[in-house]
């Protein structure tokens, strides 16, 4: 099988759909069935890196959108032969259908997060999909409100957690010296820091930081991330008088992420928008006991309250008493967490995969692929 896949960010960028999206691509190559997986990349914030075997990646960041098109173009008509086509977002869905219809071969969506939890303005839904890719049943029924697909068609695969990247160890000394942490209990948080995002729930633990300060005097709260709504969320911190107990320390390279999750004796996200929340797999994953919220996918991330604490963040009494119970909880990677481990998402990204492939064609004009079989 080869697969064109037509995404905004993978390799070389930052953030929870860029991981999710490598992790897809790497567990789709290793797969026994695949041959090649052909890759056209909308964005390129930093270079790639090492690709795995099989991955064919197209550099297209600064291209534009008309001569990415056309690489769409030329890969569907002219690449060797695609099996599938793999579509990462929604405003990639209209070359996605089109790259499907041209090579006459079945289209899967991926769906992340909010982007799918409303339709696009103006748009249609998603006729011309034969199957979807949900990161949990909670962006699943978002999605069934308005897709017009059947639900048999939407696949659950919640994203995964690579041990050899991330694991239980002491504090890194020379994070804990850039942040003046030593003798401190460190409450954490990692999330882009963006206005368009607020329901991450930094605003809730803010209004909660005065009464867990009351309570450890030695607590600060290091919130890891960068974006446009930060000078907001310093102003807050400062008219609430914790602004010396919160750490802003910015945008924190892959490279010392699970250094920064080691920093920590709870992780906390208790929003409204997450689609899933892969940051509380790699905290959980370093050790770190985490608090989510009940009003949104990170429910599945902590399989409904087994692997961590569930509160509503309307609620701060319940939050801030949640957090206090992280914080005095011992460090460890909990039991069930293999649940998520990257070679069993391999396994259902392999399954998924020749399942759409195999879904029989049913619209005008398109044929399921028969090469290689």
């Amino acid at each position: 099988m080869r697969v064109l896949a037509l995404l905004h960010e993978a390799f070389g960028g930052q953030g929870g759909i860029a991981q999710f999206n490598r992790d897809f691509l790497s567990a789709a190559a290793a797969g026994p069935t695949v041959e090649q997986v052909v890759v056209l990349l909308r964005h390129l914030p930093a270079p790639p890196g090492p690709l795995p075997d099989r991955i064919l990646l197209h550099r297209l960041a600064a291209a534009g959108k008309i001569p990415f098109a056309l690489a769409v173009v030329q890969a569907a008509l002219l690449g060797g032969g695609i099996d599938l086509v793999v579509c990462g977002h929604l405003r990639l869905l209209p070359l996605g259908r089109l790259a499907a219809r041209l090579a006459r071969v079945p289209l899967l969506l991926l769906a992340y997060g909010i982007d799918v939890w409303e339709p696009p303005a103006g748009k249609r839904g998603l006729d011309g999909v034969d199957g979807v890719l949900s990161i949990s049943e909670f962006t699943k029924g978002k999605l069934l409100r308005w897709a017009g697909i059947p639900a048999a068609r939407i696949h659950v695969i919640p994203p995964a957690v690579d041990p050899a990247r991330f694991g239980a160890g002491p504090r890194h000394q020379a994070l804990v010296g850039r942040y003046r942490l030593a003798g401190k209990t460190v409450l954490l948080t990692l999330a882009r820091l963006a206005a368009s995002e607020r329901y991450k729930g930094i605003d809730e633990v803010l209004d909660c930081l005065p009464d867990l300060a009351a309570r450890r005097p030695g607590l600060v709260y290091l919130v890891a991330g960068d974006g446009d709504d930060r000078p907001r969320l310093e102003a807050k911190a400062r008219s609430l008088g914790v602004a010396d107990r919160v750490i802003f320390c910015g945008r924190v390279a892959e490279a010392e992420k699970a250094d920064h999750y080691r920093l920590a004796d709870a992780f906390v996200m208790a929003g409204r928008g997450e689609g899933f929340g892969i940051v509380f797999l790699e905290a959980m994953a370093c050790g770190v006991p985490v608090v989510g919220s009940t009003l949104d996918g990170s429910r599945e991330a902590l399989r409904d309250g087994r692997l961590g604490l569930l509160v509503d963040p309307d609620d701060r009494t319940a939050l801030a008493d949640a957090i206090a119970t992280a914080l005095a909880m011992p460090k460890g990677v909990p039991d069930g967490l293999d649940y998520f481990h990257v070679a069993r998402f391999a396994e259902r990204v392999q399954t998924l995969l020749d399942s759409v492939r195999a879904t029989p064609d049913e619209s005008p004009g398109r044929r399921a692929s028969t090469r290689g079989r």
